[in-house]
This record gives C-alpha cells, structure tokens and sequence, in this order.
C-alpha cells in the first residue's frame, strides 16, 4: 500500500500543475469555489485510495488517478460522499456491537424515537473497545503546540491509512437564517465556530467532550426556548440530560453524547514549519439511515422550512446536477479525513482564516493563497 499511495501523491502532484477544474469558467471569478473543487479533489484520491483497501494493486491506482483527472467535480462529490458514509457506516455497526444489549435493537427506526436498551458503559470503556474493533479512538490531552493558547489538543490512540475518517465535527447546525443566533459569531467570541463552503455554520460549545449517555436534542424547540431563555439570563444549546428509557417527542433526535470520535473541534492548527494531517470534510448525512442517526452528533437549529429557504438563497450554490441530485433529506455536517498514515499521533487541521479578519499572534497560513479563497476557519 505504501507504493500506492507513493503512486497517488503523483497524481496529486499532476492535477495540481494541471487540474480538470482550472478550466471551470468559475476559476477566474469564484476562487471560493476554485478551492471547493480543489478539496473535492483531494478527498475523491484520499477516501478512494482508502476503499481500495490491502488488496489493492497498481492498476486500481491508475484507474483511480485518470478518474481524478478526467471526472467532474460533481461526480468526484457523490463518490466522496459514497466513500465516506461507507466508512460512517463501520463506524455505526461497530458502535450498535459496543453498546446495544439486543442485537435486533440496532434495526431500530429513529422514527420510532424510543431510547435503546444500552450497555452500561463508560465513554472510556467504549472507547477502549471501538479501539480493539477499529485500531484507533481518540483522546483529548494538553496539546503539544507550543504557544500559549494551544490549551488541549485532539490525539489519535492507534493507527489509520490515508483517507480514513477519523473525527467528527459535533454540534448545532445554522442555517444562514439563522446567523443571528449562532453564539459568539457576531462579536468573534466563539472559538469553536466552523463553516462550510455552502455557508452551515456548526457550533461546537454546547457539545464540549459530550456526555456520559443518550440524549436529546430538539432544533425547532432551540428557536422557540431563546428568546425566553435570553430573557431570563439563563439557559443554553446544550443537550438535555440523560434518557432514562422512555418514548420521546416526534420532533426530538437523540444521539449518543459518548460517542468517542466527536472530538474534531478540538484539533489545533499546526505551528510555523508543521503541516496539517487531517482534512475538513462536508459530509451530508441522509436521515433516512434512521439507524444511524444516533451516533451523528449534530442537530439542525430552528424552523426545517425556514432553513430550506435560506439555503436556496444562499450565494455558494453545489454545483450537483438536477438530474443527479438526490432528494433524500440530509443534515449539513463535517468530518476530518487523514491525509496521510497516522499512528498515536496530535490531529492538526488547516484553520484558513480569513484575511479580511485580524489574525491572532499564534496563527501561521499553511497556505496564504487559500486562507484569501475560503471562511471555514473554527474562528469566525
């Protein structure tokens, strides 16, 4: 595998020189859009040379680079999207084996809302054991960056390959129409704020490090408490306490708070002479896969309608075709993505800050050309 990848970061190099999407019209008006491409770009080779797995030969790389090279970005968007919730779904079965007591239980509808008969296992017991199933689990300890406010960092506890998805970025969901009442984002107070290319916003405060068992998140429910909320001087985004069993309200999600992959909001930005090994990720999950849900740490805020309209108005637009687009429902989320092997390592990402905003004294531009081109920056 290691020839191969040697093979792929050809490639890499090859489209870089001459890419099939610097002859998009949007090159020269949409350098936003230019990046978005070029991420796609690199997630398509990452999370592709990841399916092939160790049986994979020579021919299976080339095959995969003229792909790269000759695709549309749309087409390289659906199979990243195919290539990553693959790996979501290992994820998911392996944690239904950890943690659910009757097997039959895992086929559960989320539209049933009723809580799984779980376990009762501590988030590093569960960690432990997605460790022993998967080769690797995260944990969360001082970082090794060295300045000030690097405070904890988010580590990698074993091994993974090139375009293994190994994070979670966890969180309520905003919606531009929704902008106004994202935590920290008007005063630049919020440091575990990140964006997406089509303009979501995810808020990590209110998830921290999670929690120690299922609980409830209610989007529209967030809206109407707020202003009460506010008004009183108290309340907050996070998640309600613990289930204790019972049947919920249809409009409620319930996700797994000891989730031990939903940890991506606290990977560091690299320091001056470092490199990023892990990619950001737009990862659009369909709520159809109701047995899956509970371990997607993300809810949607506010009105469904409202946010559906905001979206279409919004000015980055997917550039899927009609024709190939699908219609099932999705919740906007992000994952981080190896770009290289890994093993028992600090997860460092590429913060692209922007620079219409002052930066802080500790951020160096791994590449000043895409920090102009792009918002995702945690700090916005």
């Amino acid at each position: 595998m290691a020839f191969l990848f040697l093979k792929f970061l050809e490639g890499m190099k090859i489209l870089a020189k001459s890419p099939t999407i610097a002859k998009s019209p949007t090159f020269a008006r949409d350098p936003r859009q230019l990046q978005f491409e070029a991420d796609i770009n690199r997630l398509f080779l990452y999370t592709s040379y990841n399916l092939l797995g160790k049986n994979a030969d020579e021919a299976d790389a080339e095959q995969i680079i003229e792909m790269a090279s000759k695709s549309s970005v749309e087409i390289q968007q659906m199979q990243v999207q195919e290539n990553v919730h693959s790996q979501i779904r290992t994820f998911c079965t392996v944690m239904d084996e950890v943690l659910v007591n009757d097997p039959l239980e895992s086929s559960l509808q989320a539209s049933d809302h009723a809580v799984h008969k779980q376990r009762p296992l501590s988030r590093a017991e569960i960690s432990q054991k997605l460790k022993d199933q998967l080769g690797y689990t995260l944990n969360v300890k001082p970082s090794q960056i060295s300045h000030k406010d690097s405070g904890q960092g988010l580590f990698l506890d074993g091994e993974v390959d090139v375009g293994s998805v190994v994070a979670f970025y966890p969180g309520v969901v905003y919606s531009p129409a929704y902008y106004g009442h994202v935590p920290g984002y008007l005063t630049d107070q919020n440091p575990y704020l990140i964006s997406r290319y089509d303009g979501m916003i995810i808020d990590a405060q209110p998830w921290i490090s999670g929690g120690d068992g299922q609980r409830v998140w209610n989007g529209r429910k967030m809206l109407e408490n707020k202003a009460d909320m506010e008004g009183a001087g108290k309340g907050s985004d996070n998640p309600s306490e613990p289930l204790e069993g019972t049947d919920i309200d249809n409009c409620d999600d319930v996700v797994e708070a000891r989730n031990p992959l939903a940890l991506g909001h606290f990977a560091n930005h690299p320091a001056k002479g470092m490199l990023p090994n892990v990619m950001i990720c737009h990862y659009d999950f369909p709520l159809t896969e109701n047995n899956m849900r509970l371990y997607i740490p993300n809810i949607l805020f506010g009105n469904e309608e409202e946010n559906v309209k905001s979206f279409d108005r919004f000015w980055f637009k997917s550039r899927v075709s009609k024709d190939s687009e699908s219609h099932v429902p999705t919740l906007k989320t992000l994952v981080l993505v190896a770009t290289r092997a890994l093993q028992d390592e600090e997860l460092l990402m590429n913060y692209r800050f922007n620079n219409s905003k002052q930066w802080p004294e500790w951020y160096v531009p791994v590449d000043e050309e895409e920090d102009m081109t792009r918002e995702d920056g945690p700090s916005q």
